[in-house]
């Protein structure tokens, strides 16, 4: 496993707009990787106003007067972030003198094999000078990288009154600029798939090449659900002599925030094709990495860059956890949920956290909630959702739509609207009238278009609520997006209490009857397909017919997977095993159900 100075075998993944705004400056210190998201500037400008405070550095407002306003705040925000955690971090190797509490913690949430905690333990207990400690930790201890994330999708157009601004104005094009032009040396995170000419910005930028010794000042990390999506998309970053140092591949369905569904391509075989077929992938791009450098005149790295394979998905045990280290040869594990109950680690306001707290399997559902398409995450009882319900009883559904983050529609004039906005609600609403539909068909059609979230401002203003900012724009309703996961853990927990959980020293589980993180995207893509089939009209046609048979047989192929992968492990899971065998044997049946119902 290519650890490459990384002390810890997992990282916080991007959650929302703000649930993980300021995770760097609460872990990066202590050695833990955590992802930013940088597509909502007017949320990063107040988050930059109330750290600037908090630390004691200058702010000056970046207003729309500023030229380039939205990636200056990008920018701002991410080197004072990067300032904020390099001032925290010298200060921890340097309490060893005074107080060592910091410096204590850091040890203490490292994995017990860390051989970085076995030497510090060495030097105390041989008592060695303070100065001969003192120069240990400064070239041994490392922080966790503060990576971003940008949603490529959310790459709309923005416009100066009815004038629409240059394809470099475009939302992921700023954001990317902004990260850009940061003094971070760290990653970025493309998820939601492929954009051309996004990725063809970025070849723009020079820290996105090769120094003279091989290394990257930012790098990529792209977020994938397959094997053949990540090998088209590592091959034309080559083409443009980019490099692809993670690959990060996450479940389609269990995962917060958007679900990305694949074709019934499951997490486990999805991995072991990745790890059979890895030294193919990074042999292959780096052929073409190397052709394209030379042709720009770039430095040519000798040998091919380090590149690291990710995973993240509903994992919630040590087991799990170093399952996916041991039988794919992972870098590291994202833990994206259960974080949001670790206020040393997320920020999310009081409230959001009691409705996460308290929401069982029942609570926690795949919603058609995003004005993107896409299904999205949820939970029940959300303040946004409530919001939401009291709008349409007043007469008044959808949102003023502020900030145009999710504004796609270009049905009803040149310049985009959201799904989410009133506007569009409005005009949705006064076609539903004109149709001839019966009662039952009117509501459903009525539900449809009105059960879209304004997640520009719901997934933003927890932060702003947690420390009490200005909520004007955003109001004080939130979306939240937790994956299913969240359903097995209440409370609120310490930092060390959810490291020491996932590294298999104590157990913050609600339940002892939690499902493997198999079976449980397995039957989310079971239930996935019965709606699918279930939403369509019946007799299928050819194009329907063929979708669901090719799902089928991918989930079939994928149980089938897993009974040989269980019987492998089969000493490993004891008592469990013939549970998980019996969950796999009844989705079969499931599935033979679906073919005969199809048929």
């Amino acid at each position: 496993m290519n650890t490459a100075k990384t002390q810890h075998t997992f990282h916080i993944p991007v959650m929302g707009l703000s649930y993980t705004i300021d995770s760097p400056i609460k872990v990066a210190h202590l050695g833990i990787s955590s992802v930013i998201s940088i597509i909502e500037h007017n949320m990063i400008e107040k988050m930059r106003e109330h750290y600037s405070k908090m630390f004691n550095f200058p702010f000056e407002p970046i207003t729309p007067k500023t030229e380039d306003f939205r990636a200056e705040r990008v920018t701002s925000y991410l080197d004072l972030v990067n300032d904020i955690v390099k001032m925290k971090f010298d200060k921890l190797k340097q309490s060893f003198i005074e107080t060592r509490d910091e410096l204590e913690k850091y040890f203490e949430l490292l994995p017990s094999f860390s051989e970085l905690k076995k030497h510090f333990e060495e030097l105390i207990a041989n008592n060695k000078s303070i100065q001969e400690i003192q120069r240990w930790l400064d070239e041994n201890l490392t922080l966790g990288s503060i990576d971003v994330n940008i949603m490529t999708k959310l790459d709309g157009a923005n416009y100066n009154g009815n004038e629409k601004l240059p394809t470099e104005q475009n939302d992921a094009h700023v954001a990317l600029r902004g990260y850009a032009n940061s003094s971070l040396e760290s990653s970025i995170v493309l998820s939601a798939g492929m954009n051309p000419r996004l990725f063809s910005y970025m070849e723009n930028f020079d820290d996105f090449y090769p120094d003279q010794n091989g290394n990257f000042k930012k790098k990529i990390i792209i977020k994938v659900s397959d094997y053949r999506s990540a090998f088209i998309q590592g091959k034309f970053f080559a083409k443009k002599g980019l490099w692809v140092s993670e690959y990060r591949v996450e479940s389609g369905l269990n995962c917060g925030g958007h679900a990305f569904a694949t074709d019934g391509y499951l997490l486990g075989p999805i991995l072991h094709e990745f790890n059979k077929n890895r030294k193919t992938l990074f042999e292959t791009t780096y052929a073409i990495f190397k052709d394209a450098l030379t042709k720009k005149g770039k430095i040519v790295p000798a040998v091919i860059p380090s590149t690291k394979l990710s995973a993240q998905g509903g994992v919630g045990t040590a087991e799990e956890h170093n399952f996916l280290l041991e039988e794919y040869n992972v870098d590291s594990v994202g833990w994206g949920s259960p974080f949001l109950l670790v206020p040393e680690a997320t920020t999310v306001d009081e409230t959001t956290m009691r409705i996460l707290s308290d929401a069982g399997e029942d609570d926690l559902y795949l919603s058609n909630a995003s004005p993107l398409g896409v299904p999205f995450n949820n939970v029940k009882k959300s303040t946004k959702d409530i919001e939401r319900m009291e709008l349409i009883k007043t007469g008044q559904p959808g949102s003023a739509c502020p900030k145009k983050i999710l504004a796609f529609v270009t049905d009803y004039g040149d310049i985009p609207i959201c799904t989410a906005s009133k506007k569009y609600i409005d005009i949705k609403l006064a076609e539903l009238k004109k149709e001839n539909f019966s009662e039952a068909q009117y509501n459903r059609e009525f539900s449809k278009i009105t059960e879209k979230e304004c997640l520009c401002n719901g997934l933003a203003s927890s932060a702003l609520l947690a420390n009490n900012l200005n909520t004007l724009m955003e109001g004080e309703a939130v979306s939240v997006c937790p994956g299913p996961n969240m359903a097995y853990y209440s409370g609120k927990f310490s930092l060390l209490e959810m490291v020491q959980h996932i590294y298999g020293k104590v157990n913050i589980l609600n339940t002892s009857n939690r499902p493997h993180m198999f079976i449980k995207e397995l039957k989310m893509y079971v239930d996935y397909l019965k709606n699918k089939m279930d939403e369509a009209a019946f007799p299928f046609s050819d194009k329907q017919m063929k979708y669901f048979e090719t799902f089928q047989t991918n989930l079939n192929d994928g149980i089938e997977y897993y009974k040989n992968l269980f019987a492998e492990n089969k000493e490993a899971l004891k008592e469990n095993y013939e549970k998980l065998i019996d969950d796999l044997e009844a989705f079969e049946i499931q599935l033979k159900g679906f073919v005969a119902l199809s048929a």
